[in-house]
């Protein structure tokens, strides 16, 4: 009895006491209207064309130059090409990071939003350097993603500037804690090609994910993963530097975001909200208990499919959904002349899904 007693309190103490690398913040969780309405479910996402990446899993985005190469990112640290006319996908470049982001520029370099290296870019020949791994002298954490504006400038995001994907476990533990803890660490910066200069232009984000430059040149789109929205930055003109909302109250945690050929955006949502995050938004004390909890008690993603397309104002055009998750974790697409291709944090495949069926 006594041993038993004992055992309680030490488990007890183990859970009011022990060390956590979160310090959470009471937050408001918006009403989760689930997938009512326009989000209502469906299985438009179930019957993909896959494209094997054979050893390889996790596309995370694609890029696609004005050759026809279609560049995807991958788990194993590799850059991934399907040249124009085939249908497969072959190692080119491995960053010995973890790449997310990528984008081509006007001069056929990749950049990279690498999450252990920074922003990263990889000319034509193949040749790998480091673009930004530091700004304002604090380092660059977690780069996520990464788009380029018609002027050149880049814009990427540091998802936390606390949890690092490579010391915390990967990018979605990091994810994870970054989410559960909601400080808003994350943030976004504007690099200069031209003087290799690099400053914040907004943070405070909690878990600053995908990054789209607006179809005008006039805004930057950017997730912010943990707060379930889509914000816009307003680049120049009377309303520069100013924070807009575009969508809010997302039925999931949405991870990129990139422009549609003939307006509007493709975002990801990675996974459906979870009903634990949401009820512990206003009890920072027992969001830490939860983190003293083993890994398999936490709230975790869900594999579900799910892909929209939002107009400029945040409309919502298109709903793709696959409720079984055989394609799971989606976290964005690319749109080609005949088909979309949809990315995954953890496939072992990329999703195409034909755009004239």
């Amino acid at each position: 009895m006594k041993v038993a007693w004992l055992i309680g309190v030490l488990i007890a103490l183990y859970l009011l006491l022990w060390p956590v690398p979160i310090a959470p913040v009471s937050w408001q969780s918006p009403a989760n209207n689930g997938f009512e309405g326009e989000f209502a479910e469906n299985t438009r996402l179930s019957d993909l064309t896959l494209i094997d990446l054979g050893d390889d899993y996790g596309p995370e985005d694609f890029a696609l130059n004005h050759e026809g190469t279609l560049a995807t990112s991958s788990h194993s640290g590799a850059i991934l090409l399907k040249k124009k006319g085939e249908r497969t996908f072959s190692p080119w470049v491995n960053t010995g990071g973890r790449p997310l982001g990528i984008e081509y520029d006007s001069k056929g370099n990749l950049l990279i939003a690498d999450a252990h290296l920074g922003l990263l870019k990889i000319d034509t020949a193949g040749v790998l350097s480091v673009l930004v791994d530091s700004v304002n002298s604090t380092p660059v954490v977690y780069a996520d993603d990464v788009d380029i504006a018609e002027n050149g400038k880049v814009y990427f995001t540091d998802a936390t500037t606390k949890f690092s994907a490579k010391a915390f476990g990967g990018t979605l533990n990091a994810s994870l804690l970054e989410i559960l803890e909601h400080r808003g660490n994350g943030r976004l910066i504007e690099y200069t090609p031209s003087t290799g200069k690099s400053k914040v232009i907004m943070d405070g984000l909690v878990f600053a994910n995908g990054v789209a430059v607006s179809h005008d040149q006039a805004s930057v789109l950017v997730n912010e993963t943990g707060n379930y929205r889509v914000l816009r930055y307003w680049l120049g003109g009377p309303r520069s530097g100013q924070v807009d909302i575009v969508i809010d109250n997302l039925p999931g945690f949405p991870d990129n975001i990139s422009a549609a050929r003939n307006g509007g955006y493709y975002v990801g949502l990675a996974s459906p909200r979870s009903s634990a995050v949401d009820k512990l938004a206003d009890s920072p004390f027992l969001r830490k208990i939860v983190q003293r909890l083993p890994k398999l008690l936490r709230p975790q993603g869900q594999a579900y499919g799910h892909l929209i397309k939002i107009s400029e104002r945040g409309e919502i055009e298109l709903s793709l959904q696959d409720p079984t998750g055989a394609y799971p974790f989606t976290t964005g697409a690319i749109e080609t002349d005949e088909e979309l291709y949809i990315s995954s944090l953890t496939a072992t495949a990329v999703g195409v899904l034909g755009l004239k069926e």
